[in-house]
């Protein structure tokens, strides 16, 4: 390098020029201070003379990549050491923040990695005290800043250590330092109190919550989630965390900062309410903490006056809306003159708007608490009470002094939560689950302290229930990502733990189930029968049923799990299973009938196919019906459905109409034929299916004719699922007449490409055709699971049939729709799982079947690797190429072919397949196989079977 004034520019064009080609350039020259160790004197020298913070950062990143991937010397490790503390109090202060940052890095990557190596190296927590006690602020963040980073670094991994030298370093450093440390942040936080430079408050907060948030046992928590079991805090701690100040002081960092600074507090506060039961002196000491905790959080719902004002306003729009949104639109803006917008799109925007307005005024109210209006804020403290679900017992809460008025403040805020649904809907989540966790340990609860769950628990439920059906009245767009009705986890999130609530107060809760539902059911049943132009307002009614049946069908889920047997429960579970079968009755008939590629109705039969899966594992079945009478009683009096069997007619004449009727929507029909093979699957249901008339009518008529679905494209990923369940009720028969039968639509398929010259074999007719039976193939090929029904299939398709696939493999090489399906099947048709492709001693069926292998992978990857290469590489040829190797390996372990005979007679079968194989296996470059995942994994079976 020519002058350091030379390399400082060369920087300047590494961090900030908008040219990748200068910036590479600079990179490549610059590269050796981070490369060869000869330069850690020269870096020394930049930090020493360098004017610019930018030569700086390349000194300093490029030592830390020294010391994280070269072996130093000891003791040049220990000069480095003295000389960044040095570097840092002379010149710390006046240092950009991102240098300071990057210097603080690698002093903390040399103490971690030379713990073991030097007792100097443990000295760092002593020598950033010494910056504490000097009088600058400049160097007291410093010396928090330097804490902070060591306890990050001796909590996270790292690529050049080895983990369980990790693991050892960091258990060192939790017995030896940690709680120096988080003693130096408590008495920090106590300190800066009064202190305006809030940057020092942030370090000492964030310096806390790294120390509570330490892997103490090595756990490997998951950063991503905010979910975590209890915090194993070691004993010695105790003294401490027993101290009431420790909790205050972060309750009183909750109130006097703010944001971010306050959700910090919180997220300390979740963590200390995390920690292990055991780590208390006895009873009393853990319930003076609880009490403190129940305390505080009493009184940050406290803190803070009520906006009566803003209550009022909620109150009087709630009632305007009321009054104004149900009137015809467009007769008021004709009235007002205007005429310009159409009633459907005026309706849905001014219920939009209207509901908006009432959420943010609610959550006005909710958040008129200190803090609370900061959403990170909210959410931190609904999981602050979440922790209590986790960690304490009802019968510990109810006999902590205050207990009512704390569980009556966490009911009032819970109920404006869920009133607040578009600013909160994250995070009742954890309000719910703490709710659910107090009513299912009532049943242990003993003493005479009253719970006071009658009272707050059943106006939670109707509030829950209340909030969905807001959310619906409010006319969002559709939002697949947003939407929980659209979106499996988020409405599994809100659903999981409601239920139980419902269970709590059955009898209440589901008579206001009821009457909530039976006016939106009737309306639904008009509308069948009238034709009306908005559409829109049938969109909502469907989405209030949509929300209704998820809720009944959550109820039904936890049936076995809480064992709820009562009779009166069962008589409950009639009344609302009753309801949602009515709504079947009415989705499927009149102008409804119509409405299949609506999204609003899509949902709600969705809803349905969800309650049928929860009701059939908790009713349906010998075992269920003998054990639930008064259910199937009370359904008798009120639909006539008196045994499983009915019920059953009843699921299954759904999912025809479904696979009938809906074309376009792929969710709704993969739904339906999962709910379809659960059904099958089953050994009671499955043998129950055969006796169904609508059972019969599909395995005998499974054409494109009865079932439109199957001649989309879109759906042809469906087509397996629904053969597969076909299969299992074919072979569920012993007949292989009722066999061969059954599969006549496919033999038709088979004869009509048999029948197609070679010239017209590359219409798109044939494409579809042949993707379509491929498809259906391997999922019959599934469904056999015995020898017997495995010989079934086998002599069905060969020897009449086995030239098609070659035929189809030959013409089709390039185009990967056809090919990938077709190998599939093949695949599967040679996977010999439970012992199903046991041929007699005397049968060649198992040779057969390998030279029709041997046929198909020679065909496939003599035409493949002739091919140039695709943008898509994988999806062109690797896709291909692993599905063979699959289908050689599993021929080859399959156990069923004696390959001596091939070389014993002749037969390159055997050569010829390895060789192709062979082939493919080379022609995939080594970073290729290493990118995907999907095509190492058969290349290195074939290798070891090789």
């Amino acid at each position: 390098m020519e002058s350091l004034a030379q390399l400082e520019a060369l920087c300047e064009r590494l961090y900030n020029s908008q040219d990748s080609a200068e910036r590479a350039h600079a990179e490549n020259t610059l590269k050796c201070f981070s490369v060869n160790t000869d330069y850690i004197s020269q870096c020394q020298y930049i930090l020493d003379n360098a004017l610019t913070p930018y030569a700086l950062m390349l000194a300093s990143s490029s030592l830390l990549k020294q010391v994280t991937e070269h072996s130093l010397a000891l003791q040049l490790r220990l000069d480095i050491r003295s000389y960044l503390i040095n570097y840092l109090a002379t010149r710390g202060p006046e240092l950009q923040p991102f240098v300071t940052a990057s210097l603080i890095q690698l002093l903390c990557r040399l103490t971690k990695f030379g713990w073991f190596d030097d007792d100097r190296f443990r000295d760092l927590v002593k020598e950033s005290t010494n910056f504490l006690s000097q009088a600058t602020s400049d160097h007291y963040a410093i010396g928090l800043k330097i804490l902070n980073q060591l306890v990050s670094e001796m909590n996270q991994p790292n690529p050049g250590l080895p983990s369980t030298h990790h693991r050892r370093v960091a258990c060192s450093f939790r017995d030896q330092s940690l709680f120096q440390i988080f003693q130096i942040s408590l008495t920090s936080l106590s300190q800066l109190k009064n202190d305006v430079a809030s940057r020092l408050q942030e370090l000492a907060l964030s310096l806390s919550l790294k120390c509570l948030s330490f892997d103490f046992v090595g756990t490997s928590i998951d950063e991503s989630s905010e979910e975590f079991g209890t915090v194993q805090i070691p004993s010695s701690w105790r003294p401490v965390l027993e101290d009431p100040s420790t909790l205050q002081v972060f309750f009183d960092y909750y109130a006097i900062a703010e944001a971010p600074l306050s959700k910090e507090a919180l997220e300390c506060l979740v963590r200390l309410a995390s920690v292990r039961r055991s780590l208390f002196t006895n009873d009393a000491a853990r319930s003076k903490f609880l009490a403190h905790l129940m305390t505080g959080t009493k009184d940050i719902l406290q803190t803070g006056q009520d906006s009566s004002l803003a209550r009022r306003e909620v109150l009087n729009l709630d009632i305007e809306l009321d009054i104004i949104l149900p009137l015809p639109v467009s007769k008021r803006i004709t009235k007002a003159g205007h005429g310009i917008c159409s009633t459907g799109a005026c309706f849905v925007w001014l219920k939009f708007v209207g509901y908006t307005i009432l959420s943010c005024l609610i959550s006005t109210t909710l958040c008129s608490k200190t803090g609370l209006a900061d959403h990170d804020n909210y959410h931190e403290y609904c999981r602050l009470l979440g922790r209590f679900r986790v960690n304490y017992q009802l019968s510990e809460l109810v006999n902590v002094e205050g207990y009512s008025d704390w569980i009556q403040l966490v009911a009032e805020f819970t109920l404006k939560s869920l009133q607040s649904w578009q600013w909160a809907s994250s995070s009742v989540y954890y309000l719910l689950g703490l709710w659910s966790r107090l009513v299912t340990s009532v049943p242990y609860l003993k003493g005479d302290a009253p719970s006071l769950l009658d009272e707050f628990v059943p106006k939670i439920t109707e509030g829950f229930i209340t909030s969905r059906f807001n959310s619906v009245q409010a006319g969002f767009p559709d939002d697949l990502s947003e939407n929980p009705l659209d979106n499996v986890e988020l409405l599994q999130d809100q659903l999981d733990c409601f239920p139980y609530l419902c269970r709590f107060q059955y009898e209440t809760s589901g008579l206001y189930i009821i009457n909530i539902m039976e006016p939106v059911l009737q309306s639904y049943t008009e509308r069948a029968r009238v034709q009306t132009s908005d559409n829109n307002e049938l969109s909502v009614i469907e989405a209030k049923l949509a929300w209704i049946v998820h809720i009944i069908a959550a109820i039904l889920k936890i049936k076995q799990c809480t064992g709820c047997s009562m009779e009166s429960q069962e008589v409950l579970d009639a009344e609302l299973s009753a309801r949602v079968l009515q709504v079947i009755n009415v989705t499927d008939s009149g102008l409804h009938t119509q409405r299949y590629r609506e999204l609003s109705k899509q949902r709600l039969d969705r809803a349905i196919l969800t309650f049928f899966q929860h009701f059939r594992k908790s009713y349906v079945g010998d075992q269920a019906m003998h054990s639930s009478k008064q259910l199937y009683a009370r359904l008798s009096e009120l639909l006539g459905l008196h045994d499983h069997l009915l019920l059953l007619n009843v699921i299954v004449g759904k999912i025809a109409t479904n696979l009938k009727c809906y074309t376009d929507s792929e969710e709704v029909i993969d739904h339906t034929l999962s709910l379809f093979l659960e059904l099958a699957s089953g050994y009671m249901t499955g043998k129950l299916l055969l006796k169904l008339d609508t059972v019969k009518f599909i395995v005998a008529n499974h054409t494109r004719e009865h079932f439109p679905f199957l001649e989309q494209y879109r759906c042809s990923r469906s087509r397996t699922t629904f053969y597969y369940t076909i299969g299992w009720l074919i072979f569920m028969e012993d007949s292989p007449v009722k066999f061969k039968s059954s599969m006549d639509p496919l033999l038709q398929v088979f004869i009509t490409l048999e029948s197609t010259p070679d010239s017209m074999f590359r219409a798109d007719a044939v494409k579809y055709a042949l993707i379509g039976l491929m498809r259906d193939l391997r999922g019959i090929a599934m469904a056999t699971n015995s020898r017997r029904t495995y010989g079934l299939l086998f002599d069905w398709l060969y020897p009449a049939h086995m030239p098609l696939l070659l035929k189809g493999i030959s013409h089709w090489t390039d185009t990967p729709e056809v090919t990938t399906p077709l190998l599939k099947f093949m695949a599967e048709f040679v996977l010999n799982k439970a012992q199903r492709l046991t041929f007699d001693s005397s049968s060649p069926n198992g040779i057969l079947l390998f030279r029709e292998v041997s046929k198909l992978i020679v065909a496939y990857g003599s035409r493949i690797l002739a091919l140039p290469n695709a943008a898509d590489i994988y999806a062109y040829k690797y896709k291909g190429i692993w599905i063979c190797l699959t289908i050689l390996s599993r021929a080859l372990a399959g156990n069923y072919v004696n390959f001596g005979v091939f070389e014993l007679y002749g037969d390159r079968a055997l050569s010829d397949a390895l060789d192709i194989a062979l082939k493919m296996t080379l022609s995939i470059p080594l970073a290729d196989k290493l990118a995907f995942r999907k095509v190492c994994r058969p290349l290195m079976n074939f290798w070891f079977l090789g």
